[in-house]
């Protein structure tokens, strides 16, 4: 029940895969999905996904501009505000699909994009929901709490030089989004071995499309990234937030800080004991965990709207 489709997002073409629950007739809820740093449509949203296709809800799975299958340059560069908008060109896109109930379109994401999500709900009035899972929600304290006080200061040096490369006329260069072994020996994005070692296994057996590496102006652009100002413009929208208890990648506080902003008072936190960040990535049981909360929240969420 599975195909392959393209968009246009600002000139250039997102692939994506849009999955349609089997056994179903009549228009369908969907859930649009796209992923987080250095994701492609391949890394967990299938997994996450087939918890709502087992509901009756259509998903729209898709690569932002400039990964994965996608069109657009530069490669590996991610600009927050420009997947955002990638976010709202495919509920552009889905509001066009026979079968689609477009009253019941809503957005989903993980790690980055589970920030994403909430800017976006706040700057769209269309989604019907917004599911945020463990999302970065502070780039600057999240940058400065995983690099700590002296590579955070080398961390922003790397990217004083890379502005001024850029000044004369260069492209932003590359930077590896985490270490193979030894975290101290080379600067990263996120500076944790368990990270490369738990993408390259995603890599090999399901994601061939992933690079593990950035451009150096995303961190600089990540640095510039908060949520919660915008979650105060969520009013209408049903949001809800899961997070991975004890988080020390994305820091369960920040999150729950940004959670509160949330003007709606239709909304829902869940914080998953028994899983770190990385978990619900790359173990199964700990990723259904989540995958059942979420789908259980939106079943009742869907049988409200009627």
């Amino acid at each position: 029940m599975s195909e392959t489709v393209e968009f246009n997002s600002c000139g250039d073409k997102l692939k994506g895969v849009l999955t349609r629950p089997a056994g179903r007739s009549g228009d369908v809820p969907l859930v649009i999905m796209a992923g987080g740093w250095c994701y492609t449509k391949e890394i967990v949203m299938p997994w996450y996904g087939k918890f709502f296709e087992e509901l009756g809800c259509a998903t729209l799975r898709f690569d932002y501009r400039g990964f994965g299958e996608s069109g657009g340059v530069p490669r590996q560069h991610i600009n927050p505000w420009n997947q955002i908008e990638d976010y709202r060109n495919a509920f552009s896109f889905a509001e066009t699909l026979a079968g689609i109930d477009k009253s019941r379109i809503g957005i989903w994401g993980i790690s980055y994009s589970g920030g994403h999500v909430l800017i976006a709900a706040a700057l769209d009035s269309r989604p019907a929901f917004a599911i945020s899972t463990i999302p970065v929600v502070d780039g600057f304290q999240t940058m400065r709490r995983v690099h700590g006080e002296t590579r955070f200061a080398q961390l922003n040096r790397l990217l004083a030089e890379d502005r001024r490369a850029r000044f004369s006329g260069k492209p932003s260069a590359a930077m590896p989004m985490s270490p193979e072994k030894d975290a101290a020996a080379e600067l990263t994005s996120w500076p944790f071995p368990h990270v490369y070692a738990g993408f390259m296994a995603i890599k090999k057996n399901e994601a061939p499309r992933h690079e593990h590496w950035n451009t150096i102006e995303s961190v600089e652009l990540l640095l510039q990234y908060k949520v919660a100002p915008f979650c105060e413009r969520i009013v209408e929208t049903p949001a809800m937030m899961t997070l991975a208890k004890g988080d020390n990648i994305t820091s369960a506080d920040l999150e729950m800080q940004a959670f509160n902003a949330i003007t709606n008072p239709n909304k829902t936190l869940v914080s998953v004991s028994g899983v770190d960040h990385m978990s619900l990535y790359t173990n199964r049981d700990h990723l259904a965990k989540v995958g059942r909360v979420q789908a259980a929240w939106l079943k009742n969420l869907l049988a409200s709207m009627g």
